[in-house]
């Protein structure tokens, strides 16, 4: 987000300070506060008029779009929650996870914990942070901390991973 608002870091920053500080002065503005598709229909009220009229239109004020998208994400995020929630009814934690990767990388599960910028373990610790982070929704900050990694080197491991399980076409072993 700060790439908006300038190339260099400093000048970045700056900048966003300035935006938010020159926004201040404006207070609480009315078409920057609910959902999108509330603002776009004409807001609360015709979203109350609308269901007084039986039409039914998904809505959440945490998501800009119009009633199938908001629909769509919505689905999404609760198809997610119940994989995640399976997955740890069956006893898949971060441990599974690791050795999955082990034996998907023939190598010793003892060694995906290993700090290291080598290739085999930069892998390993990649296919983890994806897997646990989209898979179980494991935070970020506690993969950190179990990697002894800063949260952005675990941000990026997650991305990593995507790209190494795609391209490599790894998938998680639950069975």
């Amino acid at each position: 987000m700060l790439g908006y608002f300038g190339k260099r870091k400093n000048a970045a920053r700056s900048g966003y300070r300035t935006f938010v500080s020159e926004g201040i002065d404006q207070g609480k503005r009315p078409d920057l506060t609910g959902g999108g598709l509330i603002r776009s229909i004409g807001g609360w009220d015709a979203v109350k008029e609308l269901r007084r009229a039986q039409s039914h239109l998904k809505s959440d004020e945490r998501i800009l779009g119009d009633s199938d998208f908001v629909g769509q994400i919505l689905l999404e995020n609760k198809e997610a929650f119940e994989r995640r929630y399976a997955l740890r009814a069956r006893g898949v934690d971060i441990d599974f996870i690791a050795e999955n990767v082990s034996r998907l990388l023939d190598m010793p599960v003892e060694d995906v914990w290993l700090p290291g910028r080598y290739k085999h373990l930069v892998t390993a610790r990649s296919l983890i942070c994806f897997w646990a982070v989209r898979e179980l929704g494991v935070s970020m900050a506690s993969l950190a901390r179990r990697f002894n990694i800063s949260e952005v080197a675990v941000s990026k491991s997650v991305k990593r991973g995507a790209e190494i399980a795609k391209r490599e076409r790894h998938e998680m072993d639950v069975s």
